[in-house]
Parts: C-alpha cells; structure tokens; sequence
C-alpha cells in the first residue's frame, strides 16, 4: 500500500523547518530548552525526509527526540512560556513515537509488505499512541490559539503562533502521510 501522501516527509520537514526559525527568531521570548527542542525536531525531520527508514535509524531518532521531549520542560514550571514548551515537548513525544513506529515496523519484512515501506502502517497500540497525540497536537493548537489569553505580544506573538501551527502542520501531514 503506498503512503496516503507521498511528499508527507518533506512537508513534516518543512513544517519543522518553519517552526524552528520561528522558534528561533523569538529568541528572548523562548527559553534554552524550546529552541532546543525546536532545533532537534527539525533536525530529526530532515532526516527522516533525506533517507531510509531502517529500524536502528528509527530508534536512535526515536531517543533523540524523547531526550529533547523531557530536555524541553527542565525549569520551565511556572515561567510564561511552560505552556509553549510543554507543547514542543508533546510533539517530540508524538515524533518519537512515530520514529519507534518506524522502527518496529521495519524491522519485520511483514510490516514492510503491509504498510508499503518501513514507516507507519496504521497497525499495533503505537499507532493508537501516535494518532491519540497527533490530535492533542492539533487541538491545543487550537485551544491555545483560539481560547487562550496569549502570553506575548507583538513580534514574539506572531512567530510564536507561526511555530505553533507549524508544528501542528507537520504532526497533522505525518499522521495522514503515513
């Protein structure tokens, strides 16, 4: 079966791209441990859009992003921008998820025939896990965006919801792209 849509690893890596330079260019109103976060995710998807999906590639990304998930919330309780870490933080964990998807499946030639490469055949509780996420993602976007008295003014406001749906784009185009 091919994938649903088969640019989906370079729109997840566009989308990551967008968010980190906006995460970045916020620079004062992000701490240490969001840009890190921001930064490591497009990374991962760059790498994840570049090359195959062998199972050892899928769970060291798959730690890489977990470590950066639990890197991004350090000292940020009570500050303004735990609330936009936290957010970073859950889509590293949705990404690893889908990185230790990737690498379950390819590591059975199984998987392969069924999901049409070694990526992610919506099969098995880490595809439960991965779509659970991706709409948490999206609907506190949402929430957040909408809802939500915002946190920053200004300049910062407006990279900060670039990134913010950036992220969601990318969590969204990779939950329907696999």
């Amino acid at each position: 079966m091919d994938p649903i849509l088969p640019a989906a690893p370079w729109l997840m890596a566009l989308a990551a791209l967008v968010s980190a330079v906006a995460c970045v260019a916020a620079w004062r109103a992000v701490p240490w441990q969001g840009r890190q976060s921001a930064l490591v995710m497009a990374a991962a998807m760059l790498v994840v859009a570049a090359g195959g999906g062998d199972a050892a590639r899928g769970l060291l990304l798959g730690a890489v992003l977990l470590l950066s998930a639990m890197l991004g919330t350090i000292g940020v309780r009570g500050t303004p921008a735990a609330a936009a870490c936290c957010h970073r933080a859950l889509v590293s964990l949705v990404m690893a998820v889908c990185a230790f998807q990737s690498a379950s499946a390819g590591s059975s030639s199984d998987a392969v025939a069924t999901s049409g490469h070694a990526g992610h055949g919506l099969n098995g509780v880490l595809s439960i896990i991965g779509i659970v996420g991706v709409v948490g993602v999206v609907l506190w976007t949402v929430v957040a965006e909408w809802f939500v008295e915002p946190v920053h003014e200004g300049r910062a406001a407006t990279l900060l919801t670039i990134e913010s749906w950036a992220m969601a784009a990318g969590v969204a185009v990779m939950c329907l792209g696999f």
